[in-house]
């Protein structure tokens, strides 16, 4: 199946197709536009439930907030010159997994990193290869360049098909591997991705693999580990990583790869030939206080974000509705309907949830996981909404 950007723009219209392919986390911002075309007004307009996002509901905490605050300083302090705090924050990832700062590449959100590899591993002869669905950057990109992209379906369970994926990624330039999955939240443990990337290094020696752990540290699955020392000892393996979920800075856009030090030399060589080099000094110095906080942050927004996930993902079960098996801030629900009708009417009620995901947009919606508190305001909703569909129907 061949992903069509000019289809999906055809779909979805020019300017949210735009903003898709743009970057992580900005459904959120797209409000105003989306309660003006629906006449909203009042309190729903003015503070919506934002469940679109995927972003951390809690933000970076008071460590990293107070990192940037001091980065201001009195009078714009270091905020007022250029940088050179990268070197820093390089070396702060690379103690946090124990790797060297040549095996360690900076990006405005992985958004950057992800377009990087898309533009010096895929080509007109060698595809990009993903699943559908899973998150657009890399297939938009390789589209927008006129390189090949192969689209492969998933599975039963909404997991990716590894003997597919595999048979595809043979004389690929690329795999996408996005685990957990966005949209569909779903995970492939640790040991059958092993297995994966020796399969494919064996069948098809030429093709790299990029491993997206953008919500790695939300995964509660026991076979859970992530792929930064193989990426480190492999020129063929890449691990994108970002600030942007867990450590509550989608906003300050902040993302990092972890791999061979050649393979990182070429990424960071294409990012300086191109201008793409430059971060903010607010956004590093956010980043240098978030890797090196307390493990304890992180332990914490994962219990936070479980009991969230698992309240709601009952809710729905309870009601007769199946979700995929979410280890990610989201889960993907069988609505057994559209997810623009379910949208439209939950966004009227000020609650936002996920954008169409073909070809699960008949019956899926994807929702992220606010606190405890926005999800039992939401089930609410939900449940106000579905129940006038129901009368409708019947």
């Amino acid at each position: 199946m061949a992903i069509n950007r000019r289809r999906f723009v055809q779909t979805m219209g020019a300017g949210a197709a735009g903003a898709w392919i743009a970057g992580r986390g900005l459904e959120g911002g797209l409000w105003p536009e989306l309660a003006a075309m629906q006449g909203t007004s009042g309190a729903a307009a003015v503070s919506p439930i934002i469940l679109s996002s995927n972003e951390n509901p809690v933000g970076p905490g008071k460590v990293v907030l107070d990192a940037v605050r001091a980065a201001l300083g009195a009078s714009g302090g270091p905020a007022g010159r250029y940088s050179n705090a990268a070197g820093a924050l390089t070396e702060a990832i690379a103690k946090k997994f124990g790797v060297k700062p040549e095996n360690v590449a900076l990006g405005c959100g992985s958004t950057q990193l992800l377009r990087s590899s898309t533009h010096l591993f895929t080509g007109p002869t060698k595809a990009l290869v993903a699943t559908i669905p899973a998150y657009e950057e890399c297939a938009g990109y390789a589209d927008m360049m006129g390189h090949p992209v192969r689209a492969v379906p998933l599975g039963p369970d909404l997991k990716m098909d590894l003997d597919k994926l595999a048979d595809a990624s043979r004389g690929a330039g690329l795999v996408f591997y996005c685990n957990p999955n966005n949209p569909v939240s779903t995970y492939v443990g640790a040991r059958p991705t092993r297995d994966y990337i020796s399969r494919v290094n064996r069948i098809s020696p030429d093709t790299t693999i990029l491993i997206d752990e953008a919500y790695f540290d939300y995964v509660t699955d026991p076979d859970h580990a992530t792929h930064v020392p193989l990426a480190v000892e492999d020129p063929r393996v890449l691990v994108a990583r970002t600030f942007s979920k867990a450590y509550g800075m989608a906003g300050l856009r902040l993302g990092y790869a972890i791999g061979h030090a050649d393979t990182i030399k070429k990424m960071q060589d294409l990012d300086a030939a191109t201008g793409n080099s430059s971060l903010n000094v607010l956004a590093m110095q956010a980043g240098i206080a978030a890797i090196a906080q307390d493990p304890g942050f992180i332990a914490a927004e994962r219990a936070r974000n479980t009991s969230s996930r698992d309240f709601t993902m009952k809710w729905f079960m309870d009601h007769g509705m199946k979700p995929a098996d979410s280890q990610a801030n989201f889960m993907f629900v069988n609505l057994g309907r559209p997810a623009k009708d379910f949208r439209d009417a939950c966004a009227a009620k000020g609650v936002k949830v996920g954008r169409d995901f073909p070809p699960y947009e008949k019956t899926h919606c994807r929702i992220s996981f606010g606190t405890m508190d926005e999800m039992q305001k939401a089930v609410v909703v939900f449940g106000e909404v579905l129940a006038k569909r129901a009368e409708t129907a019947a």
